[in-house]
């Protein structure tokens, strides 16, 4: 019997017993999984099933080269975006989608399907792609014997997703939207509102210190707060601004004051991020 007659077979059997009203629990052959990640401002949920080896060549043999393949066992593997996100250089819409593959000995074709009703890849429709696109795939060191979905390499806007099975790894980053989501709340919560809250100027301040925009703008907000409301965080990013502003005598200041509250509240991460800005400044 072929690998194509065993797998129809094993479906018939499984969604036959899904009709009966009782069942015995058994532990599930690829059992089921589920992964919230947040990557920048958006939440990825991933559902999929993880087979296992067991013994048998998988690539080329039980999933054959060249053809589409459900990326798991079970019903099709679903990810669920909150926003927006960029994936392959090709936009994706929020919402949820089956992923699929095409594997190939070094190279992959990775598929986001708008149906996620299927079981597998049985009644899979080319023209429900959301995006297609190619990747290269590449060998691992280690064994992998129970099929994985991981993120990796996180930046403030990305990740990546690592699909590693056997001694095949293959990687496909997710882009997601941070900036203008982040400058809309700044926009509604410090700009237009004129607000005085020490926590959101801190924020504001923060931000834009972070990513190098309007530093007199950042100055501004982060010594409103300071002046309300001092702790011993806002007091060492009042430091770094004023030093990236040139304003050395005050950077001093500030860093030494910061330093001295973070003693007080026996916080030897910021005495050890004072002194090392105090030593930057000098």
């Amino acid at each position: 019997m072929n690998n194509k007659n065993y797998l129809a077979i094993l479906t018939f059997f499984m969604v036959s017993f899904a009709g009966f009203a009782q069942q015995i629990q058994m532990p599930q052959a690829s059992p089921s999984a589920k992964i919230i990640q947040k990557v920048g401002l958006t939440d990825v949920t991933v559902d999929y099933s993880r087979p296992s080896t067991k013994g048998r060549k998988i690539f080329g043999e039980l999933v054959p080269y060249g053809e589409v393949w459900r990326t798991g066992a079970n019903a099709a593997t679903v990810f669920t975006f909150s926003t927006d996100v960029t994936i392959g250089r090709q936009n994706v819409p929020a919402g949820s989608y089956a992923l699929y593959a095409i594997p190939g000995k070094n190279d992959w074709t990775i598929i986001l399907s708008k149906n996620t009703k299927l079981w597998g890849a049985i009644g899979y429709n080319k023209a429900e792609d959301q995006v297609r696109f190619e990747v290269e795939s590449t060998k691992t060191s280690k064994k992998y014997e129970t099929f994985e979905i991981a993120f990796n390499n996180f930046t403030d806007n990305s990740a990546d997703v690592s699909m590693k099975w056997e001694n095949t790894r293959v990687d496909f980053k997710i882009q997601t939207e941070v900036d203008p989501l982040v400058m809309a709340d700044i926009k509604k919560l410090v700009i237009d509102t004129e607000t005085n809250d020490p926590g959101l100027l801190f924020q504001a301040a923060s931000y834009y210190f972070s990513n190098s925009k309007d530093m007199n703008q950042a100055y501004a907000w982060v010594k409103t707060s300071t002046d309300n409301d001092p702790k011993y965080w806002t007091v060492h990013l009042r430091a770094k601004i004023e030093a990236a502003l040139g304003m050395r005598t005050e950077a001093l200041a500030s860093a030494n004051k910061s330093k001295a509250m973070a003693v007080e509240a026996k916080n030897p991460d910021y005495i050890a991020l004072n002194d090392r800005l105090i030593k930057s400044i000098r």
